[in-house]
This record gives C-alpha cells, structure tokens and sequence, in this order.
C-alpha cells in the first residue's frame, strides 16, 4: 500500500506562500495507491501543478473526509474530483464504506470544533494492509480505542501532531501535542509497529528537521509534503 502525502500542515499555513520546499507543509491531505485520496481540500490540485505531476488524480476513484473545515474539504476541489470519475463517500462516525480495493471504517474523533469529525482505518482488499488516519483530533475516544483493539493489528497509524512540542496550550482539548501522541503510541504498540505524525502548526513547529528530530527521539516519523512510503 503506497501512502502519498500531498499536504502535512494544520490551518495556519498560507497557500499562497506555497513552494516545493520540504518546510512548506499544505493543508493536511493523503493519496492512497493513486486511487482514494482523503481529504479534498485546497491544496490538492495546486500540490499537482508545484510539484510537476501530470495527471496525478487521473485514477483516483473515490474521495472521503474526515470533516468539513476548510483547510480539509473543498467544494471546489469534490467538483473537480468527481468530474474527473471520482465518487465522493460522505461518511458518518461507525460507518464501513466498502470499496472496490478498500474497507474503509470511520470512528468519531475529538475535535469538537467541527460537525461529525471522523478517523479512518483504510484495509486494502489487495494485500490486507491497514492503517490508521487521524488528522485531526486530540486524544482518542475511550470507544474508538476500544474498537480499533478489537479490529486488531494495523501496519501503521498517522496521528495529529498540531501542537509540536509544547505544553500548556489550550488546544490539546482539540489537537495532540508530542507528549500526547507518544503516549497513544506507547499504547497502541502491542497493534502496530510504526507510527508517523501529519497536520503540524506552522507557528508551533519548528522546520521539518528539527521537528522530525524531536519526534525521531519518541520512535515517531514525522510525514512531509511529497513523502511518499510503503506500508
């Protein structure tokens, strides 16, 4: 299973300033085997056209969100998506979707600031791999974490990591900070094996290696836009 990050970033990075630099992070967006992309938000065609790509979304076949806050759900985005061929799931919390070459599972999230806000568990029909994404959302609901034991072992989970290395700050109650997200990974090491982070701040993360650094020390990697990896 290929896992293409077309965007890493949280809400405060500006489109505008947007460049192929590895510390340039877009609204947080992933392609999965170039064909189910989650999160169809601005960035999406624009990652395309920076980074040279030619067709990039020609088999993508269908598009899921986790929730309907800008910086991870376009309009505009869905349209050109779905003109293109592409089916748009909307999904609620405990729904299975299932796909031509995925099982997709949607598990309520905490991020209250937004309406029916989702994690996924993606299972490739193909070759059984799975994973997690959780972008965004603070720490996991008892529930979610209960069901995502009972489905058992996932080859990777990508959790939030806004808030980087800082303590304190309110929005933990919405966000994972790098405490945070070491600790769900110390306890969901007995499922899974590797763990990455997306949706970083611009103004609470320093540049990419220096964060990655910091994230490297708790056995975490740290994704980037146009990271492409294998699970």
């Amino acid at each position: 299973m290929k896992l293409h990050f077309l965007g890493t970033g949280a809400a405060d990075w500006d489109l505008s300033w947007a460049d192929d630099s590895i510390d340039f992070r877009r609204n947080s967006s992933l392609l999965v085997d170039g064909r189910l992309l989650i999160d169809p938000g601005k960035c999406v065609f624009e990652f395309e056209k920076t980074f040279g790509y030619r067709d990039l979304y020609a088999g993508v076949t269908d598009v899921i969100c986790t929730h309907r806050h800008g910086d991870h759900y376009s309009p505009d985005t869905v349209a050109r998506l779905e003109a293109m061929g592409a089916v748009f799931h909307p999904t609620e919390p405990w729904d299975t979707l299932e796909l031509a070459h995925y099982t997709v599972r949607a598990y309520p999230a905490n991020h209250r600031t937004a309406e029916n806000p989702m994690h996924f568990v993606v299972e490739s029909k193909d070759d059984g791999r799975r994973f997690f994404y959780g972008c965004d959302g603070a720490w996991l609901f008892y529930d979610t974490y209960r069901a995502l034991c009972d489905l058992g072992h996932l080859d990777c989970m990508i959790f939030d990591c806004t808030i980087g290395d800082v303590r304190g700050d309110y929005r933990i109650f919405e966000h994972s900070n790098v405490a945070m997200v070491s600790e769900m990974k110390d306890t969901f090491s007995k499922l899974c094996p590797r763990f990455l982070v997306s949706h970083l701040a611009r103004t609470l993360h320093p540049p990419h290696e220096e964060a990655a650094k910091v994230l490297a020390a708790h056995g975490i990697e740290t994704a980037y836009d146009n990271w492409i990896t294998e699970i």
